[in-house]
């Protein structure tokens, strides 16, 4: 691996624990017994690609989401099950992430939407209150904001160009292999972040 100057990282299964069984089940508990076929860690339909960049606000996405389903649940309902997969900050991932200032440019790359942003904002909060999140990256870069996601290279281009780092000596951890992929296409080094493992494993 070459030299490090900047790090790009991921956020769900990397800086905070995410569990997607738990929204799985959630779902089903209110009437949905195959979300899966609808996202997980590895797939997303256009459905879920739409609310990740950005294309469909919160009531749009809840009124085609009962469209696509089915599902008769309340917006709230639909709401909290969504949100069940957000766990917490680890405290120890946070100090680690702490530590890495002044030693590299570090920088969050992040699939996500305007609902679960509010959460797991929240949830930064109420562990670490008066701490802003996002203060620990020179920028976050979070999918819905600026309009792509994970794996397109095309993402990673652009957050190279924003940032104005080489992709050479840049590297990218993500917990989603296809997501690491996407990166070493765009000439990034990548590192998975494979499962039991966690950022305090890492040689940085």
């Amino acid at each position: 691996m070459s030299e490090i100057r900047n790090i790009i990282l991921d956020l769900g299964g990397v800086l905070m624990n995410i569990s997607f069984a738990d929204t799985e089940k959630a779902f089903e508990k209110i009437g949905l017994k195959n979300f899966h076929n609808y996202f997980s860690q590895y797939k997303a339909t256009p459905l879920f690609e739409d609310l990740e960049t950005g294309k469909v606000t919160e009531t749009e996405f809840i009124h085609n989401f009962r469209n696509e389903t089915g599902l008769k649940a309340r917006d709230h309902e639909i709401v909290q099950a969504w949100n069940a997969m957000l766990h917490d900050f680890p405290p120890e991932r946070i100090e680690w992430l702490r530590n890495l200032e002044g030693r590299y440019r570090v920088f969050l790359f992040s699939n996500t939407n305007i609902i679960h942003h509010e959460e797991f904002q929240l949830k930064f909060h109420a562990n670490y209150p008066g701490k802003a999140f996002d203060r620990h990256f020179e920028k976050a870069y979070y999918s819905h904001v600026i309009g792509m996601r994970k794996p397109y290279v095309e993402s990673y281009h652009a957050l190279l160009a924003d940032a104005g780092i080489d992709a050479h000596d840049s590297v990218f951890i993500d917990d989603t292999l296809t997501n690491v992929e996407g990166a070493r296409a765009a000439g990034l080094q990548g590192i998975f972040l494979e499962p039991g493992k966690t950022v305090l494993d890492l040689p940085l």
